[in-house]
């Protein structure tokens, strides 16, 4: 048998996947890990902790599989993405990684613009605006405020590219992750020496930027013995998280989008040529396909405005078929009652740290269900306002892939359907990103020739939701409401953070 290893290095935790060159999943394996808040705001981890993780998870997948090491032909990661790792010249960490969650860097954000000259000539070097998630505004922050630290900086890499480091001894970064760090020309796929020069950094303490399918080197004797992996098993370069989440969903031809509702809720679609939004409201990223890129919005409170709704509005006292059986009694629109799901600000398309959660519309006739119903539908009115802008885009949606945990819900999945406007596909396997890292290590060392047959013969739709006519053509009057809530509250926002 002949099988591959993907590995995310998530927020929480590492998961690892066996996957057999067949397409069946043998064994999935998560090791956590802890995350440290100094000050408020801040978000930081250990990269040690990650590869201590990532190590007892090879071996703990090795041992409960029983397979051969040997049988593993290949392996790559996926990664959180912008995350900082800085490192000196013997290779050692300096400080905790900064983590994408962090914001403390909205000064530096300040400054790129300035000094690249605003919002248009910084697309016109990176194809995105500066966001306190990137990796070169944390670049930045550490050389304003612990410059002793800035002085040791030898090499930055991001958490995946740190780990394959770990294991082959070997220093890259591929285009999708390195297409986050805001310090990347996305069109060329190389470091935009415009933008360093800009902002005084050198192109030295970064890594070379290689594709996501390329063999960056081999399993050192030293990392066989401590994991079980066997020595000389070739390491494949990997992607960003959202990158191998689209290739695992099979978002590697035109016309395919996916909506994941975790945590956060992400809209990914695949773009044939790099074609950025001037006004930097969307992403445009590489893609983990070669010579391909993809579009991305980004919520940052999706699945987690209904986790805060279960826990703060109900303490708890509903489990989820009950809030689901709620919602469901509840009519389209619930009667009136809008949702504004930016519970910690939002990213897409607002990019407003002082956006808050706001329900709009209550009366005396609304009850639990009408509460539990806007939330599902203010999560989807705003991955809607990223489908509209990478319409906007000339991007074509043809198909609408759905995962995560709100894509288990029937009641979600038909509120989705109708509000989008599209029908919603949901898929046999929905293994993540680490699936789509398995993925790409076969594509990489052979395996497979290509992403379509990696991807076409083992992901396959399961079974189809389709909107309700009657239904899409009430939404589109309560989310052209939604929109409007917004613009009209976003003066109040930014005087509310005055004073709270």
């Amino acid at each position: 048998m002949s099988y591959l290893l993907g590995l995310d290095i998530g927020t929480s935790g590492v998961k690892g996947l066996l996957l057999s060159a067949e397409g069946e999943i043998k064994l999935t394996l998560t090791e956590n890990y802890p995350l440290y808040t100094p000050h408020p705001g801040w978000a930081e981890q250990n990269p040690e902790d990650w590869w201590e993780a990532t190590s007892k998870c090879i071996r703990g997948i090795i041992s409960k599989s029983g397979i051969d090491p040997a049988e593993i032909k290949g392996i790559s990661f996926s990664g959180q993405m912008h995350s900082s790792v800085f490192l000196d010249e013997n290779m050692e960490i300096i400080r905790p990684a900064i983590l994408w969650s962090d914001t403390r860097t909205s000064k530096q954000c300040q400054e790129i613009y300035e000094r690249a000259g605003g919002l248009k000539e910084l697309i016109g070097y990176v194809s995105n605006p500066a966001l306190e998630g990137f990796t070169a505004p944390k670049i930045l922050w550490l050389r304003e405020n612990e410059p002793e630290n800035y002085a040791r900086v030898k090499m930055v890499l991001l958490p995946k590219d740190y780990i394959r480091y770990k294991m082959t001894g070997a220093i890259h970064m591929d285009v999708s992750d390195g297409a986050g760090t805001l310090l990347m020309d996305v069109v060329k796929k190389d470091w935009s020496e415009g933008l360093l020069e800009k902002l005084g950094l050198s192109r030295d303490i970064l890594p070379p930027v290689v594709e996501s399918i390329t063999v960056t080197g081999e399993v050192t004797a030293e990392v066989a013995a401590e994991t079980g992996l066997k020595a000389g098993t070739p390491v494949v370069a990997g992607g960003a998280d959202n990158a191998c989440g689209a290739v695992g969903s099979g978002i590697i031809k035109e016309g395919r989008v996916m909506v994941s509702i975790g945590t956060s809720g992400v809209v990914v679609a695949f773009a044939r040529q790099p074609n950025a939004d001037q006004g930097g409201r969307i992403h445009l990223f590489n893609h983990s396909r070669p010579d391909s890129w993809y579009m991305m919005g980004v919520m940052l409170s999706a699945g987690m405005s209904f986790e805060w709704m279960k826990e703060s509005l109900f303490a708890n006292e509903l489990d989820y078929a009950k809030l689901n059986e709620l919602a469901a009694e509840v009519e389209p629109g619930s009667e009136g009652l809008i949702f504004l799901p930016y519970l910690y600000g939002e990213r897409t398309p607002h990019a407003d740290a002082n956006a808050r959660g706001v329900y709009f519309g209550i009366s005396g006739k609304h009850n639990r269900g009408h509460f539990i119903r806007s939330t599902m539908e203010g999560v989807a009115y705003g991955l809607n306002d990223s489908l509209q802008l990478i319409k906007d885009q000339g991007v074509a949606i043809d198909e609408i892939r759905a995962i995560g945990g709100g894509a288990k819900s029937a009641v979600w999945q038909q509120i989705m359907a109708d509000i989008f406007g599209y029908e919603i596909s949901l898929l046999n396997v929905e293994e993540g990103p680490a699936f789509g890292a398995a993925l790409i290590a076969g594509v990489g060392v052979g395996l497979y020739d290509s992403f379509e047959e990696a991807g076409e013969s083992i992901i396959r739709v399961d079974r189809t939701i389709a909107p309700i006519a009657e239904n899409v053509k009430k939404y589109q009057e309560y989310y052209s409401i939604y929109r409007d809530l917004y613009k009209s509250l976003k003066g109040d926002f930014a005087n509310l953070a005055k004073i709270n």
